[in-house]
């Protein structure tokens, strides 16, 4: 990438770097002030602070896997769809901002937990949202990223293809 493809995408670096931050700066800060499996109740019947530690990949999938063949698998498939998103983001033209947006928060938020999975061997998940006994897996800053840029890119091809059918 050149220094003018650089200054082209500038806002969409800033991003990834202000998504990859903040997912890094929570993590952190939860794993010195909570305990593991510490529940801390924000929104008493909805919300909690819990901290535990996933070594499988969104959502707790895969999180049971103890087979270490199994854990190498998944940080290989997580950084072979990270290169994919890469790939994507730079073949997509800047002026399609929302495109880029939504890779950009998929970028920051793989970047996060796939930092966590290196460096700590387990990502650190923190929020927990529940209604009565039916609790949403635990997650974290990351995963709303890459759940927010999957969910606005799904936006974007849908509203695509109904643009694409020809009025009669």
């Amino acid at each position: 990438m050149t220094i003018k493809g650089i200054k082209k995408n500038y806002f969409y670096f800033l991003v990834i770097i202000f998504w990859l931050i903040i997912d890094q700066v929570s993590k952190n800060l939860i794993s010195r002030l909570v305990g593991l499996y510490q529940v801390i109740p924000v929104i008493r019947g909805f919300f909690n602070l819990t901290r535990v530690h996933n070594r499988g990949a969104i959502f707790g999938f895969l999180g049971q896997a103890s087979n270490p063949l199994a854990l190498v698998l998944l940080n290989l498939g997580a950084l072979f769809a990270l290169g994919i998103v890469i790939y994507f983001f730079i073949k997509t033209p800047s002026e399609m901002t929302l495109t880029r947006i939504s890779l950009a928060l998929i970028i920051g938020g793989a970047l996060g937990n796939l930092i966590d999975r290196l460096f700590r061997g387990y990502v650190i998940d923190f929020l927990d949202f529940y209604v009565g006994r039916f609790h949403w897996p635990f997650f974290n800053l990351a995963d709303s990223g890459i759940t927010v840029g999957a969910i606005l890119l799904l936006y974007i091809l849908i509203r695509r293809k109904e643009k694409c059918i020809p009025s009669s």
